[in-house]
């Protein structure tokens, strides 16, 4: 299965629009323009990750179109038709099968279940690909939203990280063996 030619990952509540070149060069021109892209209300407050982001994830679609579909997602609420967050994966599956997920919802729509239903929905995106071995994140070092979301979707803690920028950082991983044992 080409990644590419899946463009969107459907879930109960959202669309995850896995965003190509010029839907993040509208995105980074402002949120007037990418409503306008995607046909969506765009919040003022929908992203913390902001502009930088999504700039990185452009550079590393236009210097690779292998690329294409492991970076940033845009997460559509499908009733309200919103842009309520961002998330994705940070590149494409290393050589041993490892890929990393992130995931931000805007404050609006938080403790609703949208975080978890988006972390799961690339969980099982990148799950499609045998390719893919397993599956990452990082979090702050402390029990947290994020951290909560990860459980519930299966991930275990593996490493505690000791960053220089962010602290203490907890690093996650699901594992396709483990995810298919839990699963019978």
């Amino acid at each position: 299965m080409d990644i590419q030619k899946k463009m969107i990952i459907e879930t109960e509540n959202l669309r995850l629009i896995v965003c190509d070149t010029e839907i993040l060069k509208e995105a980074i021109s402002g949120n007037e323009n990418l409503s306008k892209k995607l046909g969506v209300t765009v919040l003022d407050n929908w992203t913390e990750f902001g502009v930088g982001a999504l700039e990185f994830s452009l550079k590393k679609l236009s210097e690779n179109e292998n690329e294409s579909g492991w970076w940033t997602c845009f997460p559509i609420h499908k009733k309200n038709n919103r842009l309520i967050g961002s998330g994705g994966y940070q590149g494409k599956p290393t050589i041993e099968g490892t890929v990393e997920i992130g995931y931000e919802i805007t404050s609006d729509y938080r403790s609703c279940g949208f975080a978890t239903e988006m972390a799961m929905g690339l969980v099982e995106n990148a799950f499609k690909y045998d390719r893919v071995n397993s599956i990452i994140a990082h979090t702050l070092g402390k029990e947290n939203s994020s951290t909560k979301v990860l459980t519930k979707c299966g991930f275990d803690k593996i490493e505690e990280i000791n960053d220089p920028d962010e602290g203490i950082i907890w690093k996650w991983e699901l594992k396709r063996k483990t995810r298919t044992a839990n699963k019978v």
